[in-house]
């Protein structure tokens, strides 16, 4: 199942941006309360900018997880010939002879994947302005792509 391949990568990439995010988190809260990061005046602000950042990487880190529970649950299962693009289906996107594979997930929108056979796929998210356009709609549906804008663009398979 090529989507289980795709879950396994969007999984191991989340995984790998907890663990970035936790790590710089540390670092950034060990930084804050440093002894070398004491104020020596009412203007430095160093140890409390520190502060923050570990604060804002720790949130990164918990999105990520997040995004990672939501990936375990999201059912996956290939849909039924004539089905409408809905959470979780792959789509092919053809313009003008060359097609292009989408994940339509819940989050990370943005990740760049691999089938199996090494071709490219891009996860995105309703809330894109091409998940907007793509969710609900059949084969052979057109879809405006923002870099195709004067192109026929069509919807050539669901997954």
């Amino acid at each position: 199942m090529p989507k289980e391949h795709l879950r396994q990568q969007i999984l191991k990439q989340l995984q790998a941006e907890v663990e970035l995010q936790t790590e710089a988190a540390l670092l950034a809260r060990e930084e804050a309360i440093s002894e070398e990061s004491r104020a020596e005046n009412k203007y430095d602000t160093h140890s409390q900018e520190a502060a923050y950042l570990a604060e804002g990487q720790a949130r990164l880190a918990a999105e990520a997880m997040d995004s990672i529970k939501v990936y375990h649950s999201l059912s996956l299962d290939d849909l039924p010939p004539g089905s409408p693009v809905s959470l979780g289906a792959l789509v092919e996107v053809s313009a003008q002879g060359q097609s292009t594979w989408y994940l339509l997930g819940p989050r990370a929108g943005g990740l760049e994947l691999n089938l199996a056979d090494g071709t490219p796929v891009l996860v995105i998210t309703p809330q894109s302005p091409l998940g907007r356009q793509l969710l609900g709609k059949a084969v052979g549906s057109k879809v405006q792509l923002a870099d195709q804008k004067s192109v026929d663009c069509h919807i050539t398979q669901i997954l």
